[in-house]
């Protein structure tokens, strides 16, 4: 496997984590008695950045293709 693409599954698997984290964190704020609302919109907007910039690949809207 070559390096660009180990890098890549490294970095994916990262997210993955993270977005892990995110969720149970969320669970946890969302269990209690009286949730931070304002917490846990600020932690979806985290979530979706991550997916929107790793997963969906919008970072390469602004970078040259090369043929």
């Amino acid at each position: 496997m070559s390096e660009l693409k180990a890098s890549a599954q490294r970095t994916g698997v990262y997210v993955f984590l993270a977005l892990l984290a995110l969720t149970v964190v969320e669970s946890i704020i969302g269990a209690l008695e009286s949730p931070v609302t304002v917490l846990l919109i600020i932690i979806a907007l985290v979530k979706a950045a991550l997916i929107i910039y790793f997963f969906m690949h919008v970072y390469r809207l602004w970078r040259e293709e090369s043929h």
